[in-house]
């Protein structure tokens, strides 16, 4: 099952420079552990404030890749940080950690087009 959408993704990065669309997927790809990371902490430590602004930050960089469903995710969680609401807090977490692995398997996949 893809979450990206690959058709968009490469319609959306066709005038890009390859290096730079290399750069922006390589920055993701070695930020995603401490991002992911950082949502954890943030959820234990019920960081309302920092919470909603890391899963917006998330939300955002997702929306680059064209993956809806993890950008969705990521936009609950924001929501529920904005809301200081915990109820299905570890649920949401573990889907999107688990589509978003997903993601970065994917654009380690993309990537190759513009090598």
């Amino acid at each position: 099952m893809e979450i990206i959408d690959k058709k968009q993704f490469l319609e959306n990065f066709q005038y890009f420079d390859d290096n730079i669309v290399l750069e922006i997927i390589n920055i993701f790809i070695d930020e995603y552990p401490e991002r992911m990371e950082t949502l954890r902490k943030n959820i234990d430590e019920k960081d309302f404030d920092q919470l909603k602004f890391n899963a917006h930050s998330l939300k955002g960089v997702v929306a680059n890749f064209v993956a809806p469903e993890v950008q969705e995710l990521a936009r609950q969680i924001e929501i529920k940080g904005g809301s200081k609401e915990m109820t299905g807090m570890e649920t949401l977490y573990e889907q999107l950690h688990e589509k978003a692995d997903i993601v970065i398997e994917e654009l380690k996949e993309l990537r190759k087009n513009f090598e």
